[in-house]
């Protein structure tokens, strides 16, 4: 389990402190109340810290959240079920709210959305909150749902709205913190626009993991953290390749396999820092590690909005490693998980709009139909610029050597490897538009894929590119 910061501790349990260093936060806008239950608590876990004129340092290292819960969920917390915040009052008392759902309260306040009452569901039924009926109910959906929430409703009472948010106390912490990056300028801006700035939060954290080739145990677990909750079955195999799948509906349609790779050329400078102008982010020092950090944000964002899709199949989910010192880890996966696969899909192409179907025009990633089929859903979706082109090696190339239909899509990155490498976000956040275009038309994917096979199986060739070979 990857180590929670003080700072994500204090804001997934709904303390609203003002981080100010690595160690040092400002509670000017915590009541008096909510200082002296976080105190209690630092005292309880023997923390070494020191509070003084409105800031706290913190010089312990944090703890696992596990244990955090421990000493903050004590026996009948919450069971007031307290009103909640007055618009001018610092908060809620945290003591007296439920454990797992204060923080989301702390988050609906801080952006203009004021609870009366909550329930975290105590893993019996669904969570809930009250909010207010002067509350825009149209732009707290939006926000709940641009936060990756997939489920959610709402009963209008007499006096209060009754917003239910049926998911695991595990999910309410995370759906907290996610929400903690949501600026209140966003709100009236809608669910698109809270939903593209989220990426660009989950594409920033994932740019900040080290993890040259060999030594990618760090970005693993995390990416292994963020993925689980989306998926049916997730593991490390014996190479160190992260596997998962997750079955929709029946599981009766189409096998789609999501790729990248977890490690990046060379080390992250330390201390260096993200540029970002006009859509551009380049590193102050060093290579960015967009190749292929961008590629991992884009199916992390995939498997969240996937668990409210309307599709009826399995994603296969592969990060491997070793990918930049020669095609290591996946060459060195088991054959029996590409079992049944019908295609995939590699993010980990520079540039934008490419759709590569082969390797130095002499090594074949796919039948040039396969290739036109996603040039037409990318158009149909009215995904500007996708077009088949040729490119380079890849992790493409190993599953088109098992018999997939594969293609590699450009990520948004450029001069990677190097000192100028640079990442266009919207690009990068483009192709994850392609993806659930694609994903829309599995059925159409699964035909062809097959009726390619088959036509192979019986001597048939295949053709790459825009010619045959």
């Amino acid at each position: 389990m990857v180590l929670k910061t003080w700072n994500q501790l204090f804001v997934r349990h709904g303390w609203n402190l003002e981080q100010v260093g690595d160690s040092r936060f400002l509670c000017k806008q915590e009541s008096e109340e909510n200082i002296a239950f976080l105190l209690d608590v630092l005292n309880e876990l023997k923390a070494d810290y020191k509070y003084e004129s409105g800031t706290l340092h913190i010089n312990s290292a944090p703890v696992q959240e596990s244990e955090w819960i421990r000493i903050i969920d004590f026996e009948f917390r919450g069971k007031t079920e307290l009103i909640g915040l007055a618009k001018e009052t610092l908060g809620p008392k945290l003591a007296q709210l439920d454990t797992y759902i204060s923080g989301i309260v702390r988050q609906l306040n801080r952006l203009g959305f004021y609870t009366t009452a909550s329930c975290d569901g105590h893993e019996k039924r669904p969570a809930y909150v009250y909010v207010t009926k002067e509350t825009e109910i149209d732009s707290l959906l939006h926000v709940l749902l641009g936060s990756g929430l997939q489920r959610v409703y709402y009963i209008d009472r007499k006096t209060h709205y009754c917003v239910r948010l049926p998911f695991s106390r595990k999910c309410l912490l995370d759906l907290a913190e996610k929400m903690s990056y949501i600026q209140t300028d966003w709100v009236e801006e809608g669910y698109d626009f809270i939903k593209e700035q989220l990426f660009y939060v989950r594409l920033d954290e994932m740019l900040s993991i080290p993890g040259v080739s060999e030594n990618e145990d760090l970005i693993r677990n995390v990416v292994k953290e963020k993925l689980t909750p989306f998926v049916d079955n997730i593991a490390v195999d014996r190479y160190g390749n992260l596997l998962a799948e997750k079955t929709y509906g029946t599981g009766n349609g189409a096998v789609l396999l999501l790729n990248a790779h977890l490690d990046i050329a060379s080390e992250l400078v330390l201390g260096r820092e993200i540029i970002k102008e006009d859509g551009i982010w380049r590193s102050s020092e060093g290579i960015l590690g967009a190749d292929d950090r961008a590629g991992i944000a884009a199916i992390l964002e995939v498997a969240s909005t996937m668990s409210g899709a309307k599709f009826n199949g399995k994603i296969k989910f592969i990060f491997t490693v070793e990918e930049e010192i020669g095609l290591l880890g996946a060459q060195k996966v088991d054959e029996y998980f590409l079992w049944g696969v019908d295609a995939a899909f590699v993010i980990d192409r520079r540039g934008t709009g490419d759709i590569v179907t082969s390797a130095w025009g002499g090594i074949p990633f796919c039948d040039v139909k396969f290739g036109e089929l996603i040039e037409q859903i990318a158009n149909d979706a009215e995904l500007e610029g996708w077009a088949c082109t040729e490119g380079g090696s890849s992790d493409t190339r190993i599953w088109a050597e098992h018999g997939i239909e594969c293609v590699n899509l450009s990520a948004g990155y450029y001069n990677e490897h190097t000192d100028e490498e640079y990442l266009d976000v919207a690009a990068c956040y483009n192709v994850t538009k392609l993806l659930m275009a694609i994903i829309k038309r599995a059925g159409e994917v699964k035909r062809l894929s097959r009726t390619i096979r088959t036509r192979q199986m019986i001597g048939g060739s295949r053709v790459m590119g825009r010619k045959s070979v």
